[in-house]
């Protein structure tokens, strides 16, 4: 939903769902249980409880549908849901495609700040890089290591 030149509103899932194989679950099983077997081996007790617990994590956070999130983008900055991410706070945005799905990614000022990813449709995405653009300088961003992993995992 368009408002006017300056703010755009618009609803987007909060991660990509990626389709998974049945060998892709077999993995995980495998992966799980040759942790455990090695972790009793050794007698890592600690590394066991972290190895199943990590595969419940991973099992129950992709069987959980995504969200779907209300967005705002205006001259104050990104409104996501109910959070304001100031414009001031962050020192530049980039502009991502994961295959059919766009995302912004406003990168912080502050060295060890998270950087906030927000997904958009392509009919959406002129308008928003232009408010972005008003506001903020653009940079080429790439996929960093930890969702380069996600990705190739497919979590």
């Amino acid at each position: 939903m368009v408002k006017n030149a300056q703010e755009i509103s618009w609803q987007a899932e909060e991660y990509i769902v990626r389709e998974r194989s049945a060998w892709w679950y077999v993995g995980l099983a495998i992966v799980t249980i040759g942790l455990s077997v090695l972790s009793v081996f050794l007698a890592w007790w600690t590394f066991l409880v972290l190895v199943i617990l990590s595969a419940i994590t991973i099992l129950v956070t992709i069987f959980r549908p995504p969200r779907k999130i209300n967005y705002s983008l205006d001259s104050r900055g990104l409104t996501e849901g109910k959070t304001l991410h100031k414009f001031e706070d962050y020192r530049a945005f980039g502009i991502l495609q994961e295959g059919k799905y766009y995302s912004a990614i406003l990168i912080p000022k502050k060295r060890f700040g998270l950087s906030t990813k927000v997904y958009f449709s392509e009919t959406n995405g002129e308008q928003i890089v232009d408010i972005l653009g008003a506001h903020l300088p653009m940079e080429e961003v790439k996929l960093d290591f930890l969702d380069k992993i996600v990705n190739f995992l497919r979590i």
